[in-house]
């Protein structure tokens, strides 16, 4: 089977891109079964916890969408009594974001879920291989560059992941 990868050959940055893949499916199936939300919803709902009432352009800015992508999904959360929108009372064009009681509560649990989700697999149960994960993890996130496609972990060319 010439010119098939094996599972030792995978680049590490291929695997990272499937199993962040598969774990945000996951999140998300769990998002919309369990909670009712999208991950934009919950980025939404988080934002106005950790910020208090905002207008609706700087709840876009910070959710990372334009402010006509944010409208259906405050349509979605104010319908089901998470958010409620204000008029600015210095500028009645402006319209202001604030959590219900309701959604509130939403954010509490959503964090406490976060918070107390236990191991994915048995490798990350092992404290300090989950320590070595994470450090790996994050220096990921923090390098926000493009990935350098030489070295052991570059795709060889003509080879499919």
């Amino acid at each position: 089977m010439d010119g098939i990868i094996g599972a030792g050959d995978v680049p590490l940055g291929r695997l990272l891109v499937t199993a962040g893949h598969i774990v945000g499916q996951r999140w998300n199936r769990h998002l919309a079964e369990e909670h009712g939300l999208t991950q934009a919803g919950m980025g939404t709902l988080i934002t106005l916890a950790r910020h208090g009432e905002l207008p609706h352009r700087a709840v876009a800015e910070r959710c990372f969408v334009r402010p006509a992508t944010l409208t259906g999904i405050i349509d979605t959360l104010e319908r089901d009594g998470l958010v409620e929108r204000h008029r600015d009372d210095a500028d009645r064009r402006s319209v202001r974001l604030a959590l219900t009681p309701a959604g509130r509560e939403r954010v509490a649990k959503l964090i406490a879920l976060m918070r107390n989700t236990g191991p994915l697999t048995s490798i990350d149960a092992d404290p300090a291989k989950a320590a070595i994960i994470r450090q790996f993890l994050f220096e990921v996130i923090a390098s926000g560059e493009e990935p350098q496609m030489t070295g052991p972990d570059a795709r060889p060319e003509g080879r499919a992941c």
